[in-house]
């Protein structure tokens, strides 16, 4: 780690304080240069650790930058990953309010809700099937509390900015409908995005990685060096297989993934 723990709490404060503002901040970068991937992560953890202060629960974990043509566009080569908060879930049919979030856009998932336990540096995607109780359609709801690209200087914030502000979630709507992992087509599930009736993206889940249980076995990669696993009852948002469509007051989001239903959110 290269930022000092003054740095890494004052950094996961400003970003805090944005986004009760709903004001911006510059990329955390522009200030600390030399940070690197795992002062990003304990930054995040900071942030979600005054959440958690006020009251607010870990619910799962969301997955990043699954996709090559995303991990080409933010120079980087492994995905990420933010954590999931109870507040931030939102049902199908929701009306949120496009203000209160700094540069919302919405992504398209597949998520997991696990049934068993899950840990370790080696779990496979059928590891992964077997401890899943049932796989839902979802839409991420992202957001930047830093800017992603300064009003000032015209700098693109860096992959570790994203990383530090929680990936960028700000929070997942949530299909009524269950399946059985055995019943996802797990190449050929597709969805189509409209915003106010026009089609914005498609995408397959193929798109992620081959296999979206491959972000999954990813994240147990991840945390098994730090003695953390996935937990039942977990949700994880195995990553997006479009690109963000913004989101403004006014717009209609719905979400047809053909044999597994759709998902609409309006925003105000």
């Amino acid at each position: 780690m290269a930022l000092e723990q003054t740095h890494i709490m004052e950094a996961a404060a400003d970003l805090y304080h944005a986004e009760k503002a709903r004001r911006q901040i510059r990329a955390i970068t522009l200030t600390h240069p030399s940070m690197d991937m795992e002062d990003a992560y304990a930054i995040q953890r900071a942030w979600v650790d005054r959440k958690l202060a006020e009251g607010d629960r870990i619910t799962g974990y969301k997955i990043g930058l699954t996709s090559r043509v995303m991990q080409a566009a933010m120079n980087i080569n492994t995905p990420d990953f933010g954590i999931l908060l109870e507040s931030m879930y939102l049902p199908d049919k929701s009306t949120v309010p496009a203000g209160h979030y700094c540069d919302p856009m919405i992504e398209v998932e597949l998520a997991f809700v696990m049934k068993k336990p899950l840990f370790g540096a080696n779990v496979t995607i059928e590891q992964v099937i077997d401890a899943t109780d049932y796989v839902v359609p979802a839409l991420e709801l992202i957001a930047a509390r830093s800017y992603r690209v300064d009003p000032e200087t015209g700098y693109t914030r860096k992959v570790f900015d994203t990383i530090a502000d929680n990936a960028a979630n700000a929070g997942y709507i949530v299909s009524a409908e269950r399946f059985l992992p055995e019943d996802i087509d797990w190449q050929w599930s597709g969805a189509i995005l409209y915003r106010n009736g026009e089609i914005e993206e498609t995408g397959l889940s193929a798109a992620v990685q081959g296999h979206p249980a491959k972000g999954i076995s990813w994240v147990c990669k991840r945390f098994a060096s730090h003695g953390i696993g996935l937990e039942p009852g977990q949700f994880v948002l195995s990553g997006s297989f479009t690109r963000p469509i913004s989101a403004r007051p006014g717009d209609d989001m719905t979400c047809d993934y053909g044999e597994l239903g759709r998902i609409e959110v309006s925003f105000s």
